[in-house]
């Protein structure tokens, strides 16, 4: 027996001198550094990048990990106190190591395998883990990485204050979907700043630190809601919360105001790719050797132009009008819209990348449908949330294949500052960006372009132009119409007349008398860079352009004749704030055409809404504030915009389909009046029931001039003299040559 007992003695003996050799192999860096005293007080942690918006509403961020530091003051005690029930109940008796917890841990799990007895680890310990990534060691990972842990546990505890390790550690501890720090999760999950959780919302942050994706209160709400009340029981058992506390907590219900940040969803998701972009590229040219730059762990505090209610409102004002538009648009085809066109969808299904793939593999045509017609479940994005179904690849495709797309953009018209950017309906599951990407057929919204230039070559508003439909010879015969509504026999109309109504033969004609290469030498000064057609059908807008571009242009008529060019950076700020580079607006161009021109054209543009294509605004939505604009549609019902025109703001709104084969049915649908004018007009009534931006929506044009009035001062329309109308065949098209001015 005392054989067996010297034995026994000499194992332990052994085994603590294993023991002791490991614990100082590692201390002492065999099994690699240990972060030292200068590590440890200059700790960097990976802070997301935050982007504002002109007021300095925080709009969304990018980062790896989801990170937003804030002092322990703006931690509320009730936080505080459930992390410490529920975490290290000893935190503020032990130096980083809790003895009496790991022998629980030791003799509870490892010799009886008791899993309920909980970690060993403390609040310090799970910083030091949080602060430095863990490495493998194959079998040995665990025993040294605990050992690291609790040397650097017991170095933080003599370098810090409890209440600096608190806040280290509430900003560094991971939460649920690759949020770290209280103040994001308490953004992410409840849409506001960690000083203002309530108790319950606390206690469910806290819940989900034992286990991230598990008590993940977005996707398991009842379970999260379960470890809730285990929270609000350690406070209630430690003398944190009293009986009558805990009783009515814990009958609190789990409620959630999900506030989404990430690139993929919450607000602006199309901008901020771009500005994401364009941020990659401004880190790498502004980094050095000593101060290198990450977009996602740098913690940059970029400021923006945009505006975020006025974009919460344009993005409200998009979806609203574009569900009801998606169920005419398939409502108007039925069973056979192109979606389910053999053609379009064959080639459509040939660019997915899971085609593709299987192609690469060699497989026939027929083994590659066949496996994208294979079902699983899926989600679906429907205007009424996400759908889950049971579905395929091709199924999917042509789900996707219906649905319009849009892009809206809205600017200051005396800067060229971005307010709005909306860049299509869903950004998770549309990536394409209508305003950075796109270029459409822009229809009669070029028209405005075509009278500027008429005016400035000479012409005069009140001259009058036939409606009557010609075929132009030289043109192979080319005949533009008007629609059905338009009187053309024996009459002319006046300049704001025809624009009003958007008469397509007068404005071929104004084209005519304009020129055309000084039409396109005006769009160019008014910062139009794309190509322009030098044909007769430039005036109906059959260039293809860019919607900044129009909004450039557009800026042009309230703005002393200048062009602006869209932008949308202020300033980048480091972490602690400095500021590393300021934006400086871009440099003016010069007036493109005269004052007169201008108030000429503002008036005319006026009469667009006010009894024009446009005049869905006053009737329909009711809108009286001070607004000028222009419609426009395409050949085929492609495309439908709208150009609305206030003193104070510019928004150019387009709807269509992201493949060009692809249109509205009928033009009663797909016209810009009916597509593409109402998100202005539902964005515009936002803006009216917001007394905050009274200062735009009571806004007013500036009064044209007497010489200006005077030029306006004539009839709308002038038939044929009674001689014309004699000799005059109004059922035969006139033939002629187009003659362009120039």
């Amino acid at each position: 027996m005392k054989k067996w007992g010297l034995r026994i003695a000499k194992a332990i003996a052994i085994g603590l001198g294993i023991l002791g050799l490991f614990i100082v192999s590692v201390y002492f860096g065999a099994w690699g550094p240990i972060p030292n005293k200068t590590a440890l007080q200059e700790l960097s942690q990976q802070k997301a990048s935050e982007i504002y918006d002109r007021n300095g509403d925080l709009i969304g961020k990018f980062y790896l990990a989801n990170r937003q530091p804030i002092p322990l003051e703006q931690v509320p005690q009730h936080t505080i106190d459930a992390l410490i029930a529920t975490e290290d109940a000893r935190f503020y008796e032990h130096s980083g190591i809790d003895t009496r917890s790991l022998f629980r841990v030791f003799f509870k799990t490892i010799l009886l395998q008791d899993a309920s007895s909980g970690g060993g680890s403390t609040l310090t310990q799970q910083l030091a883990k949080n602060l430095f990534q863990r490495k493998n060691y194959s079998f040995m990972t665990l025993p040294v990485v605990k050992v690291k842990e609790m040397i650097t546990a017991k170095r933080l505890e003599r370098l810090y204050s409890k209440k600096e390790i608190l806040e280290l550690y509430l900003n560094t501890v991971p939460f649920s979907g690759n949020t770290y720090g209280i103040e994001s999760a308490s953004l992410k999950f409840f849409n506001k700043k960690a000083k203002d959780l309530s108790l319950t919302e606390a206690a469910t942050l806290i819940g989900g630190l034992k286990a991230t994706y598990t008590y993940n209160p977005y996707r398991f709400p009842e379970r999260s809601q379960n470890r809730r009340n285990v929270v609000l029981f350690q406070m209630n058992n430690y003398g944190y919360l009293e009986d009558s506390a805990f009783e009515t907590a814990k009958k609190d219900s789990l409620e959630l105001d999900f506030g989404r940040y990430d690139e993929q969803k919450g607000l602006a998701p199309y901008f901020r790719e771009t500005l994401r972009q364009k941020m990659l590229k401004w880190c790498e040219e502004h980094s050095t050797k000593k101060n290198q730059l990450n977009l996602y762990t740098s913690g940059l505090k970029i400021y923006t132009t945009l505006d975020k209610s006025l974009q919460e409102y344009a993005e409200s004002a998009t979806l609203d009008h574009l569900q009801n538009l998606q169920q005419q648009f398939e409502k108007e085809y039925g069973d056979n819209g192109p979606w389910e066109n053999e053609k379009i969808l064959t080639s459509t299904l040939k660019k997915l990348p899971s085609y593709r793939r299987l192609k690469a593999k060699e497989l026939s045509e027929e083994a590659i449908i066949d496996s994208l017609s294979q079902k699983k479940k899926m989600q679906w994005f429907t205007y009424d949330g996400y759908e889950e179904v049971e579905a395929s690849t091709i199924d999917s495709l042509k789900h996707y294949l219906k649905y319009l797309s849009t892009g809206m953009l809205s600017i200051d018209p005396s800067s060229g500052a971005v307010r709005t950017w909306v860049g299509g309906i869903d950004f998770e599951h549309f990536k394409y960006d209508h305003i950075s990407k796109s270029k459409r057929q822009v229809g009669s919204t070029f028209k405005p372009i075509v009278y500027t230039a008429a005016l400035e070559q000479g012409i005069e508003p009140c001259d009058y132009f036939s409606a009557r439909e010609v075929a132009y010879a030289n043109m192979k015969g080319w005949s533009p119409s008007n629609s059905g509504d338009v009187d053309e026999e024996y009459m002319n109309y006046n300049m704001e007349t025809a624009l009003s109504k958007s008469i397509n033969t007068v404005s071929v004609k104004v084209l005519e008398a304009a020129g055309i290469g000084n039409t396109i030498a005006l769009a160019e000064k008014l910062g139009i860079n794309s190509e322009l057609p030098a044909v007769p059908s430039l005036a109906l807008g059959t260039a293809e352009v860019t919607i900044p571009e129009m909004a450039g242009a557009y800026a042009a008529f309230v703005n002393n004749s200048i062009p602006v060019t869209p932008h949308y950076l202020l300033k980048v700020e480091s972490d602690t704030g400095e500021v590393l580079e300021k934006f400086e607006t871009p440099e003016s161009r010069q007036e493109a055409f005269s004052a007169t021109t201008r108030q000429v054209m503002l008036e005319m543009m006026q009469s667009v809404v006010n009894k024009g294509t446009a005049q869905r605004l006053r009737n329909t939505y009711g809108l009286r504030n001070e607004i000028a604009g222009k419609t426009g549609t395409t050949q085929s019902n492609k495309d439908a915009w709208f150009v609305g025109i206030t003193p104070q703001l510019i928004a150019v709104t387009w709807v269509g389909h992201d493949d060009h084969r692809i249109g509205f049915r009928t033009t009663a649908t797909g016209q810009g009046a009916n597509a593409a004018l109402p998100i202005f007009a539902k964005w515009y009534q936002q803006l009216n029931k917001d007394e905050a931006y009274a200062s735009i929506t009571n806004a007013r044009f500036e009064n044209p001039s007497s010489e200006v009035q005077g030029l306006l001062d004539c009839e709308p329309t002038k038939r044929d003299g009674f001689f014309k109308r004699l000799f005059t065949n109004p059922d035969k098209k006139k033939k002629r040559d187009f003659k362009s001015k120039d």
